[in-house]
Order: C-alpha cells, then sequence, then structure tokens
C-alpha cells in the first residue's frame, strides 16, 4: 500500500511539472538563464550520461566537494538522498544507503567503494573513503541500491571516486590554508603538469585539529601521485598512489546523561587510557586502457592497498595489518543485431586480502596516568580471503525511445582463518552468488526519462560476523541478500534550469547478520531475520542567471523512507515490526549559492534529520535536529596567471545540539546507562586563503 501511494505521488509530480514547464516556458525562457550542466559519469558505466543511466545515482561534483570547508567529507555526502553519513571527530564515521549498513556496530560494510579503479573496501568488508584529501577528488558517484552488477552488486550500492588529474594544458602549482575553531588546521600543497604524452598530479596535506572533546586531538597528513602516461590516439596508462599517515584520539560515546549535560567529555575509561588509533596505509594501481577495434576496447587494472594500525582500547591494545592485491579487466564495446544497437560490459574481477589481528593487554591503569601500556597478549588471528566477481551488462536500443538493460554479476569468495591462541587453520567458502538486474528505460524526449529496475544484491560477514566466541569459523553464518524494487525518473525543464530526479523503491533483506555482543568491544555474527526498506528520493537542481551580473544556483533533497524488521528474533525477544535501528526515516537537505561576476559569493545549506531508533527493542530514539552553514567568499586575480580564493564560513549556526554518530544497540555497563552519542560539533567558524599560479 506504501509502495502504491509512492508510485502515485511519482506520477503526480511527474505530470505537474511537465504541465507547468509547458504552461510557463515562454515567461521562464524571457529571462536570461543558463542551462545546467550535463552530469557525465565514469567511463566505466555502459552509459556516460546519467540522464540515460536507469538508476538511481547522486553525484557530487568538485565544487560540491569543497563547498563547505574542504576538512569534512560528511557534511557533502549527506546532501544525497538516501544517503546517510555520520561521523565522530573525523575519526569514526559509518555511511548507510537506503538503511544498509545502518546497524554496523563501528565503520561502513555492505558498500563497495573505488578510487578510480582500486578498490577501497578491504576484504574484511570494510570501507574507508575518509582518508584521501577532498582536494584530490574529482567527483564522486555514489549508486544507490544493488544496481552495480559491474561493481560487485553490494546491498547497499557502490562509492565512486575519481581523482584529480589536470585537465588544463601546461604546469599550475597551489597552495592553500584553512583554519578555524579548536585548532583547525589544515595545508595543503599541489602541483600538476599536462602536456599530450602524459601528465603529473602531486599534492600534499596535512590535517591537525585540538578536538572540542576531552581525548580527541586528530592528526592526518598524506600525499596523493596521479596522472596519465604513453597517450596516444587509442591508448593511455593511468597511474594513481595515495599515504596516509593517522593519529586520532578517540574520546568514544557517552550516555545520554552526560550527552546533554556535558558533551565535551569522553568516556572515561577512554579518557584514563589516552585511547586512540593509528595507522599507515597506501594505495596503489596501475590502468590501462586500450581500443582493440572500432567497436571493442579493454581497461585492465592492477592494484595494491596495504594498510598498519595500532589501536590502543581501554580493554586491550589491538594490531591489525592488511595486504590486498587484485587485477581487474573489462571490455565494452557496441555491435548491431538487425537494426537493433547492442552495447555490451563483460570482465572479471580477482580481489585476495591477507589480515593479521594481535590483541594484547593494556595496562593503562599501572602506568601512573601516562595511557596506555602495553601488556602479554591476548589473541592472534590471520585470515585470508580470496574472491572473484564475474560481471557483464548488456544495453540494447529498441527504439528511440526504448531501452532495455540487462546486467549479472557472479561471486565466489573463500577464505582460511589462522587461529594461533587456540592452534587452529580452518577453510571454508560460500556457495557461488549469481545476482541479476534488469532495466527497462522509456525516454519521451531527449530531457526526459523513466526507468523501472529490478536486482538483487548480496554483502558479505565481516571478518569478526565470521567467528564463533572461541575465535574459530562459524559455518552456519551466511551472506546477506536481497531484491531491490526502483521506479523513478529524470527530468530536465525549462530549457535545462531545473533537474528533477524522483526514485521510489522497494528492497527486502533476508539472513540478517546480526553482531550478539559477548564482551567489551567483542561480538559473534549470527543470520537473525529480514528487514524491509522502502521510501522516495527527490532531488531538484536549478539555476537562475538573474542578470549579466548576478546569479542563482539552488538545491533541495529529500528522502523518505520506511525501514523496519519484517522478522527478527534476538535472544528470544521478537522485534518483527520495529523500525531499523541507526537510521533515520526522512532527511530534508537544501541549499542555495548566490554568484557575482566580481568572483563574490554567499553559501547557504540546510539539512533536517529525523530521529534516529538507537536500539532493536525501540525503546530509545536519538532526538531530530537541524543544522544550518553558512559561506562566503572572494575569487579574484592578483597578477597575470595568479589567482587566489579567500573564505570564511560558520557550520551549525544555531548551536544545535545532536548526535553526530549513534552506537547501535549500546549496552549498560554496571550501573551505568547505555553510551549512544557521539556528540556533534557545536557552533564553529572557519576560513580559507589559495593562491594559484598557472605556468
Amino acid at each position: 500500500m506504501i509502495l502504491k501511494k509512492y508510485c502515485l505521488f511519482l506520477v503526480a509530480i511527474f505530470v505537474s511539472l511537465n504541465t507547468f514547464a509547458q504552461e510557463k516556458g515562454k515567461t521562464i525562457d524571457s529571462l536570461k538563464t543558463e542551462k545546467l550542466e550535463e552530469v557525465v559519469i565514469s567511463p566505466l558505466h555502459i552509459n556516460t550520461n546519467i540522464l540515460d543511466a536507469p538508476a538511481s545515482i547522486g553525484i557530487l561534483s568538485k565544487s560540491q566537494l569543497l563547498q563547505n570547508n574542504t576538512t569534512d567529507i560528511t557534511t557533502v555526502i549527506n546532501t544525497i538522498p538516501g544517503v546517510f553519513m555520520q561521523s565522530s571527530n573525523f575519526a569514526t564515521s559509518r555511511i548507510s544507503i537506503r538503511g544498509i549498513g545502518a546497524r554496523t556496530t563501528y565503520g561502513t560494510n555492505k558498500i563497495r567503494a573505488f578510487y578510480g579503479s582500486i578498490p577501497l573496501t578491504s576484504g574484511n568488508s570494510e570501507t574507508v573513503i575518509d582518508d584521501i584529501d577532498l582536494q584530490n577528488l574529482n567527483q564522486i558517484e555514489i549508486i544507490k541500491g544493488p544496481l552495480s552488477s559491474i561493481y560487485g552488486a553490494g546491498l547497499g550500492g557502490a562509492i565512486l571516486i575519481s581523482p584529480q588529474l589536470s585537465k588544463s594544458n601546461g604546469q599550475n602549482a597551489g597552495m592553500s590554508s584553512v583554519f578555524g575553531s579548536y585548532g583547525l588546521l589544515k595545508n595543503s600543497l599541489n602541483y600538476s603538469l599536462n602536456e599530450n604524452e602524459g601528465s603529473l598530479n602531486i599534492s600534499y596535506h596535512n590535517l591537525k585539529t585540538d578536538g572540542w572533546r576531552e581525548n580527541s586531538a586528530y592528526n592526518r597528513e598524506g600525499i596523493t601521485l596521479a596522472g596519465e602516461l604513453f597517450r596516444k590516439q587509442n591508448s593511455k596508462l593511468t597511474y594513481f598512489t595515495n599515504y596516509t599517515y593517522l593519529k586520532a584520539f578517540i574520546p568514544s560515546s557517552i550516555n545520554k546523561d552526560a550527552f546533554e549535560n556535558n558533551p565535551e567529555s569522553g568516556a572515561p575509561t577512554w579518557v584514563a587510557s589516552k585511547g586512540f588509533k593509528e595507522y599507515k596505509s597506501t594505495l596503489g594501481g596501475l590502468a590501462y586502457d586500450f581500443k582493440i577495434g572500432d567497436n571493442l576496447n579493454n581497461s585492465t587494472s592492477v592494484f595494491i592497498n596495504y594498510k598498519d594500525s595500532n589501536e590502543p582500547r581501554p580493554f586491550d591494545i589491538l594490531r591489525q595489518y592488511t595486504f590486498a592485491t587484485g587485477a581487474r579487466t573489462q571490455f565494452s564495446g557496441n555491435f548491431k543485431i538487425k537494426e537493433t544497437g547492442i552495447n555490451f560490459i563483460a570482465g572479471v574481477e580477482y580481489f585476495t586480502d591477507t589480515y593479521s589481528g594481535n590483541t594484547f593487554e593494556n595496562l593503562y591503569q599501572q602506568n601512573n596516568g601516562l595511557g596506555s601500556l602495553q601488556g602479554d597478549q591476548l589473541t592472534e588471528t590471520d585470515q585470508k580471503r580470496h574472491f572473484y566477481n564475474i560481471f557483464s551488462q548488456l544495453k540494447a536500443s529498441l527504439s528511440e525511445h526504448f531501452e532495455i538493460q540487462a546486467g549479472i554479476n557472479y561471486n565466489k569468495t573463500q577464505f582460511e582463518l589462522t587461529n594461533y591462541t587456540e592452534n587452529s587453520n580452518q577453510k571454508y567458502s560460500y556457495d557461488g552468488i549469481f545476482s541479476p538486474q534488469l532495466s527497462i528505460l522509456f525516454k519521451p524526449n531527449k530531457e526526459q526519462t523513466i526507468y523501472f529496475s529490478a536486482s538483487r544484491g548480496f554483502s558479505l560477514p565481516a571478518t569478526e560476523e565470521t567467528l564463533t566466541s572461541e575465535g574459530t569459523i562459524n559455518p552456519d553464518i551466511k551472506p546477506e541478500n536481497g531484491y531491490n524494487f526502483e521506479i523513478g525518473g529524470k527530468f530536465y525543464f525549462f530549457n535545462k534550469k531545473l533537474y528533477t530526479e524522483i526514485a521510489v523503491y522497494r528492497m527486502e533483506i533476508k539472513d540478517l547478520l546480526v553482531a550478539k555482543r559477548i564482551g567489551d568491544d567483542q561480538y559473534v555474527g549470527a543470520n537473525a531475520g529480514k528487514t524491509f526498506h522502502e521510501g522516495i528520493e527527490v532531488t531538484l537542481n536549478h539555476n537562475w542567471q538573474i542578470n549579466r551580473f548576478f546569479g542563482l544556483n539552488s538545491y533541495l533533497g529529500a528522502s523518505i523512507g520506511n525501514y523496519e524488521f519484517k522478522e527478527f528474533i534476538d535472544n528470544g525477544n521478537d522485534f518483527s515490526g520495529n523500525k531499523l535501528t541507526g537510521v533515520p526515516a526522512n532527511k530534508i537537505n537544501a541549499g542555495l549559492s548566490f554568484n557575482t561576476r566580481l568572483g563574490i559569493y554567499f553559501n547557504a545549506d540546510y539539512q533536517f534529520v529525523d530521529e534516529v531508533p538507537m536500539n532493536d527493542a525501540n525503546s530509545a530514539f536519538s532526538d531530530s535536529y537541524a543544522i544550518i552553514n553558512l559561506k562566503t567568499g572572494y575569487r579574484f586575480e592578483i597578477l597575470q596567471n595568479l589567482t587566489s580564493h579567500i573564505a570564511a564560513g560558520i557550520n551549525n549556526v544555531t548551536n544545535e545540539k545532536y548526535a553526530s554518530l549513534i552506537l547501535p544497540n549500546a549496552v549498560a555497563n554496571g550501573n551505568t546507562a547505555p553510551r549512544y552519542y557521539y556528540p556533534g560539533l557545536p557552533v564553529n567558524y572557519y576560513g580559507s586563503v589559495s593562491l594559484n599560479y598557472l605556468f
């Protein structure tokens, strides 16, 4: 019934907008306006224009990524309807898409992410995207739902990050600084060279903050190298590498009383132990693209991903090492069968991941207030994962107005666990998983598209979810899987000054993975039920050139959802029918940007987040909240070829008290209340200055 109402709402909006456009077209056209730019998506898609993609894909352009203070990706990610990113102090974050991944205790899983052609998702199913400096990104695409056959058919979807590559010929150098409240300081340097034969882009950044809570200082620095070599008419070699060093102290979560009365405080045990996480990570990859013939192309890439981390926690000290390698090749092309044009993509991806985790006693209580002190070793575990995806996608243009797309992904995963503490070695593999996808696209004209899609996706368990309380493999654990049905429309109106996108979806997940707590930060997994996800998402983008000097850009993004447990019994408690933990049902983002020909601009954005269920029993909810951010700046030329940009901004203008991250299903410890809350930043200020020189 709810889905039927959503579909009727979709049709009503389309009819009313179309009618309004026809009636008011002459009036709007009489204004001096500018068209919205065509949105180009990743060349690895079977379509390169978002209007022709039968899927809901959120796009963040370079200017959108830098619209705030260029330090925190959370604000800009949350402008996409259906996507919810929670973050605390840069160090801890979680991304959910349409409710998928909301119950993950720490971090992000059930979503695959790529930096260029390099997977950012480890074999442990964990995804981290906030290590890479925002200024090194050209574009982010978020495919919502299991429509991405080419990218692994993850239940939540896929995040595709395009590295920043130089587009202008010659040499370019720049530097920038951001400074703000609570000791925020970010310095960046970059240099690029672009010639006919190749290009070079190198950048360095260092981000620091003292933090506003106890034990929350943060330091990250990184260097990124990217470019192209051996450019020819039909081929090129692309290279990427990124190194990151991070040390972030962790205040952890607090209970309701502390959240309301002393949000600057940290969890007492984390403050006493001076808990933190520290790691070094390296990404590297090569991708070779070449044209085999007039109608056939190939893209082949190889990559490595290494991470060495150390995390002293009150209950132990965790040391982890991850080393992943892999390769991917895909063929794309087109041909005709009679009068029907066929485009295709087909390929295979192989990934191997070696994980080593050790825990040690933390003797901080015996260290005279100096923080963590490593004691005897407690556990030692190694896990190796191997998986491959075989994928294909086909697009058939049946006529000028109709297209059909079909895709399939086959995944096979196996892993080996060595538990040195228990002196055991086990091997296990999941049954092969087929994930089909079918879409129908109707184009009444060149500026409007309506689509329907059906697809199946899956999510592999994380390492800790595959283990029993004794640290051995649990053979009863299965991947989550589910089917998604979606109908949507993408429409340009008023001579491409207004872009509207609407999507209605319904998804049911079975074999739900549940993390059951068995001790301090110790969990085991179980397949315990089904969840139900449905909703509607609306996006509006509008450009209005008021006159030759002034322009106004505005956007609205809204998502209305219904996420609930369809069948869920946990430890004898029946939570069936309860709202899904960890995600708001409703979210609204809106903003505007006022620009002048003189280079002066003003931005304002607004975010509303509905209440969030904090436990499966729905006995505790976080409060809804609304945040307003403001920014103004001035771009100008100092000398010939030397430009500058200065800006200043205020985030959380109304000083709203809110939880920027929720710890789902936190449990009481002794006589203390559950620690659900990571408090969000109060009102804070920043300024920035940058110089750029074109040789």
